[in-house]
């Protein structure tokens, strides 16, 4: 078959590399003029993805640029500081897992396809046609047998094929702010945590980094912004983070000039079907759990793992191939929504209770033995391990 993939950042060309393995002829169209190195920020990967990343064989690389954050210093007004060992709380998580910046993931993804598949940078898809004729902004029409976006949260694909992004969004009530600052501002493999009622920020770097990121996350309520207007993100980011902390204000100030700024709201996709006719939509396209708060870097490795394999199964009848993988994806989704709701009011507490439980909670995990952290995360009915838990598929 001939597939046309919208995006080249995690799911595009993980996809790509599965899609051509099975023996198809794969294009990535990706609106950037280049692969996107914009500051980024730190994502998780649990077991199931990391092993498709063992699978694809590169796994070392992705080893070799983890972040190494296994220390985190969580400050709060009128507190002493707290000292949390993160790798024994990751553990509890999952039994597989990295932390690594996700602009090193996309290019070591987009490295292990790049001899494979054909992308096309600096344009962006305008029209599907029924029968699979797509028409580009700036390339000629071609014709493919399926189109799969691909393209994130505000997916160009979605809204030709099933309407505006506000039809299927779901505002969880919180906004999320990363900010790349000079490598000073943070410790290599430690993350400065400064934690308030409704509020968070915090700083981290790493070993291989020239800089350092700086993130930010807070309650609120629908915010009037326009998501072009940089110059009223940046005001709504001091509004939010006035009087925490002077290293606080000294992070936020660094907006004004930093070389890379990023502000979204934290917003779930739920959408009851991701297909329609040759097309469908996969990562955060598709079953975005919310930014920051739901692994939504993991899922998106493994629905491109599980599109391109039903596919396969299919015997590449698209119809079956896409019914496949939404039977096999729909349960991880759906509890990846509730561990997100829940996500977001646990690190983002609402009141001092709160606070102090999220810190103190996070001291125990600490102290206690891995494998006793293991097996209380396991009784958690929240799901905090639920991403160890989704079976995997070997296709063969």
């Amino acid at each position: 078959m001939r597939v046309l993939v919208s995006g080249a950042s995690i799911a595009g060309p993980v996809l790509a590399y599965w899609l051509v393995r099975y023996g198809h002829e794969v294009t990535v169209v990706e609106r950037a003029p280049a692969l996107r190195k914009t500051g980024g920020h730190a994502v998780d990967l649990f077991k199931p993805a990391m092993d498709i990343t063992e699978k694809m064989g590169v796994l070392p690389h992705v080893e070799r640029l983890a972040t190494g954050t296994e220390r985190m210093t969580l400050h709060r007004p009128r507190a002493k500081p707290i000292r949390v060992n993160l790798g024994k709380v990751y553990q509890a998580a999952s039994d597989r897992h990295v932390e690594i910046m996700r602009d090193d993931l996309s290019e070591i993804y987009y490295d292990a396809t790049t001899g494979d598949v054909e992308y096309l940078f600096g344009d962006s898809i305008t029209e599907i046609s029924e029968d699979g004729k797509v028409t580009f902004e700036n390339s000629a029409p071609r014709r493919f047998d399926i189109v799969v976006g691909a393209d994130g949260l505000h997916s160009n694909v979605r809204r030709l094929m099933f309407g505006e992004e506000s039809e299927f969004s779901e505002f969880i009530g919180a906004y999320l702010a990363v900010i790349t600052v000079p490598k000073e501002f943070g410790r290599d493999g430690e993350f400065t945590n400064h934690l308030d009622v409704g509020r968070m920020a915090g700083v981290y770097s790493a070993k291989h980094m020239d800089d350092a990121r700086a993130v930010f996350l807070f309650r609120s309520k629908p915010l009037d912004y326009h998501y072009r207007d940089v110059a009223r993100q940046r005001e709504l980011l001091r509004d939010a983070f006035t009087r925490l902390h002077p290293d606080v204000n000294r992070w936020v100030a660094e907006a004004e000039h930093s070389p890379a700024f990023y502000f979204d709201s934290i917003t779930q996709l739920r959408m009851n079907t991701w297909s329609r006719g040759r097309v469908t939509l996969v990562g955060d396209a598709g079953y975005c759990p919310g930014p920051a708060v739901g692994g939504s870097t993991s899922m998106a490795v493994v629905g491109a793992y599980v599109l391109a394999g039903e596919l396969a199964a299919a015997g590449d009848d698209h119809e079956r191939g896409f019914a496949a993988y939404e039977r096999e994806m729909t349960e991880y989704v759906l509890r990846a929504r509730k561990f997100a709701m829940q996500a977001a009011r646990t690190i983002i507490p609402g009141g001092a209770f709160g606070v102090w439980a999220l810190a103190n909670v996070s001291r125990l995990v600490s102290v206690l033995p891995a494998s006793f952290s293991r097996a209380l995360a396991r009784l958690n009915a929240s799901g905090a391990r639920m991403h160890d838990e989704f079976p995997l598929k070997d296709y063969g």
